[in-house]
């Protein structure tokens, strides 16, 4: 049987997957069975590569034929079953916290508007066992929550089908194929458009000019017929997108912004087809060519704009590794042997050679080097690594090779977690988005209506201005701008945002943020860096305060304690680096749990630890000793009481500008902390935080919050993500100081990729240009059509003109958006970088 299906597969001319023939020109294909294998589509191709990832390429050898429907456009059954098996699942599919839940993204093809997602969610909300969708009009990208046990990926894909559009699991090396040659389509469309509409203006410009009757009839006849041929390849080739999107629109009954425009074209191309034929009227063919050719330009626009507001969540996705080097027979036999990254499972062994990204969470076995971090914790100098040590999924090693053992498949990495988060991001439509889609939906219903009675108006009074009239007004007034104004503005303030080290997890985040009353802040892991540092030394004898620093860090230089690293970072800062180059003998070490470490040093006994630790060798102590409103810890000696190291939770070299920068706009700043208030007072004093509130447990939190929020208030709240799950969620928005793993267990609205604290400033001032940026967009579009309906229906506008205006009210909005990528310069700071050139990692922050 597999002979007989190979043969019967070889022609090329076809699609392998489904037996519809291959267009002209695609570059469509899968590998099966050691050979490149033809494809129609990124459907097939994608279903095909799911089959084959899945080890199921035996499917294709065991056929014995096409099903009967072909193709994937008419949803073939026998293979779309194919993604319902527990294999192709892993794939695309991912455990939600509902164990009979699935979660997955899906890229859909041919979406323009908000009909079009409209159409897609409103077909979806009929397929019984889906919990959530949501269809991101920017990204092309379908969010889907369904119950396993009730239904099934291909009843949910063939949903999709039915109203006419293409869609399959998203794969980024497949989504940026298709992206690119949608591209290149839509440009040639553009060219064809131009094109015909320069050769037409030729033929139109003399009949304009020849006013005066010196044209002959017979050669505006011949004129008007080669004005007629060069259209058709605009109006049948170019408009396709168009007269396609009314024709979904319609069959779905519903009223998207193709309808208006493909009833413009045809109605205008008819009309003068007509008037050519018949040799009486006017004709429009030089308006319908440069109708097209302008919409073609903002939709070409509007594709570039789409395709930057999502360059850095695809640079993130193509830096997770398509294959490893696996060791077969590890650690007898060292055969290598080359694959995908989706299919390794927990304890295989994999050589990471200089340059590769780790495919998944693992430990090292052998060798050592050097791991760029960046991509995870934005941490910018390399960190080495060497055998027993961890190594995250989606890190790069830079120098030497490696031999490690995955602990977490690829599924489960850390990066992976990261981009699921990241995936997440956006899924809800903000409230501008959903006014602006239910405005534009009912406008344009209303516009058709307005379109016929203009008509029916002007066909009473002049017949013979009635039809170019109402196509004026058709062209004029569709939606597109109204349409564009929200979303293209949040798409690019999200990029932008990203770019600057904030995901924007929740719609609502830029909506709330420029109208917050209130910014609390967390303490420990928020303000401060959730580290101790020696924020004082008071010398109590007669030891300089180098030799105290000296000592202490050579009692505590081998104990793993916190507190014992911040002694050992003071005494190297305080020395430029001479306690760790300069080996100091210690003798007798015994290390007393919760109270210190004693040993000799130089013939002598010293103490460092608690109060009463030391006071056991050094003597009584005085009340001015144990005084301070720090964590202290005490050294002394034989001879007496030497130092009193006073440590303190760091505060973050950016807190001071970050609190500052909201007091200037008027916003009233709150610390909330668990510490000590004394220690939450010392903390607010330093940063001038008038309101600060400690010994704050989670509950008690969240409380407070709610009491300002019952005041009319609008809250933020910036925790570290751990323990203030609770007050993160009610709080009206929230940022969640995170990296790495933590990320995939945050409650807040945004999350600070790389932990900066000046990054929620930038969300705040990317927030108030965002709303302006919108406010002006839709204030535009309604001027627009305020002023180009009216002039239009009472025939001060002729359909060419209108559709240069029409083109031109969408471009403004979408070139307006895009001014909020634009990542603002910013002045340097005390002690670290710009914001500007410490955003996210080299690898997004080129993209």
């Amino acid at each position: 049987m597999g002979t007989l299906i190979n043969s019967e597969y070889k022609d090329d001319s076809s699609c392998f997957h489904c037996g519809l023939p291959v267009p002209r020109g695609a570059t469509w294909s899968v590998r099966i069975a050691d050979a490149e294998r033809a494809m129609c589509c990124p459907g097939c191709e994608a279903v095909a590569r799911t089959i084959v990832d899945s080890g199921l390429s035996d499917y294709y050898l065991n056929r014995d034929g096409y099903s009967a429907n072909g193709g994937t456009a008419s949803l073939v059954p026998d293979e779309l079953r194919l993604y319902d098996t527990q294999e192709a699942l892993q794939q695309f599919a991912s455990r939600s916290d509902d164990p009979d839940c699935r979660d997955a993204v899906l890229c859909v093809e041919g979406i323009r508007c908000a009909a079009c997602v409209w159409m897609i969610e409103r077909r979806l909300s009929t397929v019984a066992g889906i919990v959530s969708y949501n269809l991101n009009v920017v990204t092309g990208k379908l969010h889907l929550r369904w119950k396993e046990s009730v239904a099934k990926p291909s009843a949910i894909l063939t949903a999709i089908r039915e109203v006419g559009y293409l869609a399959y699991p998203f794969d980024a090396a497949v989504h940026g194929q298709q992206l690119q040659r949608e591209g290149k389509t839509l440009f040639r469309q553009l060219f064809i458009a131009g094109l015909s509409m320069m050769q037409v203006m030729m033929y139109a410009v003399p009949v304009y000019v020849a006013t005066d009757g010196t044209l002959e009839a017979d050669m505006e006849a011949l004129m008007r017929w080669a004005s007629l041929l060069l259209t058709i390849p605009a109006v049948v080739y170019s408009a396709q997108p168009f007269f396609r999107g009314a024709w979904r629109n319609l069959k779905n009954r519903m009223l998207g912004m193709d309808v208006p425009v493909a009833l413009g074209i045809g109605a205008a191309f008819i009309g003068s087809v007509v008037a050519t034929v018949t040799d009486k009227g006017d004709v429009y063919f030089d308006s319908v060519t440069m109708f097209i050719f302008l919409l073609l330009c903002s939709r070409y626009l509007e594709f570039i704009a789409r395709r930057k507001a999502s360059s850095a969540l695809d640079t993130l996705q193509n830096a997770l590794p398509a294959s490893a080097s696996r060791i077969a027979g590890y650690p007898q036999d060292r055969h290598e042997e080359v694959v995908p990254a989706a299919r390794l499972a927990e304890g295989d062994v994999l050589i990471v050679k200089p340059g590769e990204a780790i495919p998944a969470d693992c430990v090292v076995i052998e060798g050592r080097s050097e791991i760029d971090l960046s991509l995870l914790s934005g941490e910018s100098k390399p960190q080495s690594r060497g055998p027993g040590d961890e190594i995250e999924g989606g890190a790069v090693n830079a120098t030497q090779a490696l031999v490690v053992r995955v602990t977490r498949v690829a599924v489960d990495s850390t990066l992976s977690r990261l981009l699921k988060l990241i995936e997440s991001a956006g899924q809800a439509k903000p409230t501008l988005s959903v006014w602006a889609d239910k405005v534009a939906t009912w406008f344009v219903a209303t516009l058709l209506l307005f379109a016929i009675a203009v008509f029916c108006t002007w066909q009473w009074v002049n017949p013979t201005h009635a039809w170019p009239i109402a196509i004026a007004v058709l062209v004029v007034s569709c939606p597109c701008a109204l349409s564009l104004a929200t979303p293209s503005a949040l798409a690019a303030a999200t990029d932008r945002l990203l770019r600057q080290g904030v995901l924007v997890l929740q719609s609502h985040v830029l909506e709330t943020l420029h109208r917050t009353t209130h910014i609390v802040f967390d303490k420990t892991g928020t303000l401060t860096t959730g580290t101790p540092s020696v924020r004082d030394v008071r010398v109590l004898g007669a030891s300089s305060r180098v030799e105290c620093l000296r000592i202490a860090a050579a009692l505590e230089a081998g104990s793993a304690h916190p507190l014992a690293h911040a002694l050992i970072e003071a005494a190297n800062r305080e020395t430029s680096g001479l306690i760790g180059s300069v080996a100091i003998v210690t003798s007798d070490v015994d290390s007393v749990a919760g109270k210190g470490i004693e040993a000799i040093i130089d013939g002598h006994r010293y103490r460092v630890g608690s109060a009463s630790f030391v006071e056991e060798l050094s003597g009584q102590a005085s009340a001015a000793v144990q005084a301070s409103q720090f964590t202290a810890v005490y050294l002394g000696g034989e001879q007496g009481w030497l130092a009193r190291f006073e440590l303190a939770d760091r505060i973050r070299d950016d807190a001071a500008d970050v609190i500052r920068h909201f007091q200037a706009l008027g916003k009233q700043v709150i610390l909330l902390s668990g510490d000590e208030q004394e220690v939450t007072s010392a903390v607010a004093r330093e940063l001038g935080i008038v309101g600060a509130h400690g010994q704050c447990l989670p509950a008690e939190k969240l409380a407070f919050v709610q009491r300002l929020q019952e005041q009319g208030n609008i809250v933020a709240m910036v925790g570290d993500g751990i323990n203030d799950a609770a007050v993160l969620r009610a709080a009206d928005v929230s940022f969640a100081m995170g990296s790495g793993a933590a990320l995939a267990q945050t409650h807040a609205d945004a999350v600070l990729l790389h932990g900066r604290l000046d990054a929620v400033a930038d969300a705040m001032r990317a927030a108030t240009q965002t709303m302006a940026v919108t406010r002006q967009n839709l204030a535009w579009a309604s001027l627009y059509n305020l002023v180009a309906i009216p002039a239009a229906a009472v025939g001060l506008l002729n359909p060419w003109l209108s559709g240069i205006g029409m083109s031109l009210s969408s471009a403004v909005v979408v070139i307006n958006a895009l001014r909020l990528r634009r990542i603002p310069k910013a002045a340097p700071k005390a002690g670290h970088l710009p914001v500007q050139e410490a955003l996210l990692p080299p690898i997004v922050r080129n993209a």
